[in-house]
């Protein structure tokens, strides 16, 4: 997987695709949510994470107390250490890694606490959530760092007339 082409391309698309994302607030919410659903499925369906991790190798996700609870306890630590050790508060005082890539990655790609991850990394790149069209300034950020969203986001564009 060649991830600066797809870098390359989201980012000589992403005028034309922050257009695109802006004419979303138009379409029927729920009409919008079963496609996007199904555009996810049938992208992931191709893609492999594991072949790419760039996620885990260039963006932190921000962690929710209940994520550092849940993780510090898989990892048998207290929360407090497990801050001390992989956590700071960026700008704006949300708990990140201290370090990219993530800690957790091994050099297979392979999440060591997939079962425990965070839910950012759970829901990334968030193209299957509902009401996706509140997120088009993270949708477009994301098919700069993701092939899967980059996908999403193109197979929306040349299926519309279609839905």
């Amino acid at each position: 997987m060649n991830i600066d082409k797809y870098k390359n391309d989201a980012l000589r698309k992403a005028s034309e695709h922050q257009k695109y994302l802006e004419k979303l607030k138009h379409k029927k919410p729920r009409k919008l949510d079963e496609k996007m659903l199904e555009i996810h499925n049938k992208v992931f369906s191709n893609i492999d994470c594991l072949e790419c991790a760039n996620c885990c190798k260039t963006t932190g996700p921000l962690l929710l107390e209940k994520d550092i609870e849940r993780i510090s306890k898989y990892l048998r630590m207290k929360p407090v250490d497990f801050i001390n050790q992989y956590l700071y508060k960026d700008e704006d005082q949300d708990w990140v890694f201290k370090q990219l890539p993530c800690p957790f990655l091994n050099n297979s790609n392979y999440c060591l606490i997939y079962e425990v991850r965070p839910k950012a990394c759970k829901e990334y790149p968030h193209t299957n959530r509902k009401k996706f069209y509140q997120i088009n300034k993270l949708t477009l950020k994301n098919t700069i760092i993701c092939p899967a969203a980059y996908e999403v986001v193109e197979l929306l564009i040349k299926n519309e007339r279609f839905w």
